[in-house]
């Protein structure tokens, strides 16, 4: 364990810093004093803001952008090949190089830790969870996956005794962390690359939870065995009443107003306020806090409204479960129609899940499906694999939907120039860099 005191002592390179993930990690390193550097692929506005923030940054990978000295430490994202011409640099120099997670289990032994799980809904509960807290006068230190509207940042350290983070099971990275409180939102299996099985991943869940003082679970038997007979606060939305754009229900004999639409947002937000009262915060304060949730990035973020009228909302929905959410959740804001726009995530999980990802977009009234991002992937070893896999699922599961296979941005942009009309709300869904289209057609603030 390193003392926070010791960090102006270290000098670190992040490789992949623009991610969401790392550039809040590089944030909070260079707030605890250490000289903090890194790169990314390409430019980008977060490398903008981390240069705002006084870090060192590029934009491309280069062997000469090493910090010069002799310990210098590399924290590569799991998105960075090991031929990266600065990890084989970093190596050549006999630096220590460390995954991501050695450094979060590095940052959550210095404070109290409520760490989020789950397959869906870590970013936005992890988010609430903070909101909670800095309303409430705790200044916890936060690192989430995506930005916290209210602060405008992924990560800060704060000066009080507690930091929420997400807890990645992607890599399950989420086993080295040191945590006081637990809260799991879900368990459903996504990474096929790393789990070859639901109870697989179960598994790596009951490990996670042992360690925790305290845990926040879904109040339901296959979940709750998981912790066995240790503390456990159980949880589940009472008297729900879906709102266009929110949601209200009652938690612990409070009613509870939610500003971001969807039953999802309400089982996370009862979630996030269970471990806010497990931190020390009362339970009339945390359900007023959390009515101030806007939101965090990426998650339902709407973007602005076409040339012709349409609101475009943003959404990290990448799994079917995630998609059907979301698409349930623009049902409420009452469009006269819904169209969803699909970048699918991985060619692994679009050859498993395409019939999933067919049934799910099945809810938008006007379905475009554009090719995989392939993120750490390669087509070659995905023969006949590509999105047109989920727009033929989702003509199939559609009921005379009108689907449109949409392979690129420039053909993506001009047919729905043409085909948005004002009183459309239009999803763009994807963990992809599918939120530039949106920002493309969004072209006016909403109103």
């Amino acid at each position: 364990m390193t003392a926070s005191g010791e960090w102006n002592s270290r000098t670190l390179h992040f490789v992949g810093i623009g991610g969401a993930g790392m550039s809040g990690w590089a944030t909070v390193a260079a707030e605890l004093g250490a000289n903090v550097s890194g790169s990314d692929a390409a430019e980008s506005a977060v490398l903008e803001s981390l240069r705002e923030r006084g870090l060192t940054v590029y934009g491309g990978h280069l062997a000469a952008q090493l910090p010069d000295g002799e310990s210098v430490e590399v924290v590569r994202s799991t998105a960075i090949p090991d031929d990266n011409p600065e990890l084989v640099a970093a190596r050549e120099r006999g630096f220590r190089v460390m995954e991501r997670a050695e450094l979060l289990s590095e940052l959550t032994a210095l404070r109290r830790t409520i760490a989020v799980a789950g397959a869906h809904g870590k970013t936005t509960t992890t988010s609430m969870v903070a909101q909670i807290l800095i309303d409430c006068g705790f200044d916890p230190g936060y690192l989430i996956g995506g930005e916290l509207r209210s602060t405008g940042r992924n990560a800060a350290w704060g000066s009080g005794e507690w930091l929420v983070v997400e807890a990645d099971e992607s890599d399950r990275s989420m086993l080295s962390l040191n945590v006081e409180v637990a809260v799991v939102t879900n368990i459903e299996l996504d990474h096929h690359a790393t789990y070859g099985s639901l109870a697989e991943l179960r598994e790596v869940f009951r490990s996670f939870l042992e360690g925790p003082d305290q845990a926040v679970l879904p109040n339901r038997s296959d979940l709750l065995e998981l912790r066995g007979d240790r503390a456990v606060s159980p949880f589940s939305v009472e008297s729900l009443e879906l709102l266009p754009g929110g949601s209200r229900f009652e938690w612990r004999g409070q009613q509870v107003k939610l500003n971001v639409p969807g039953a999802h947002n309400a089982a996370n937000a009862v979630a996030a306020l269970e471990a806010a009262l497990l931190a020390g915060v009362p339970a009339p304060d945390a359900a007023t806090a959390v009515a101030s949730f806007a939101g965090a990035g990426r998650r339902f973020e709407r973007l602005g409204q076409s040339r012709t009228g349409a609101l475009i909302i943003d959404d990290y929905a990448h799994h079917p479960t995630e998609v059907a959410a979301t698409i349930a959740a623009a049902r409420t804001l009452q469009p006269e129609r819904l169209v969803a726009v699909f970048q699918p995530h991985l060619y692994s999980r679009t050859e498993r899940l395409a019939g999933d990802f067919g049934r799910a977009l099945s809810g938008a009234d006007l379905i475009c499906v554009l090719d995989v991002y392939k993120a750490r992937e390669r087509a070659e070893d995905f023969p006949g694999v590509d999105g047109r896999l989920i727009a033929a699922a989702a003509a199939d599961s559609g009921a005379g939907r009108e689907v449109l296979w949409l392979p690129d941005f420039d053909s993506a942009r001009e047919q729905l120039n043409r085909l948005l009309r004002a009183g459309d709300v239009c999803l763009i869904l994807g963990a992809g860099d599918v939120r530039t289209l949106g920002e493309d057609l969004a072209v006016e603030p909403s109103s």
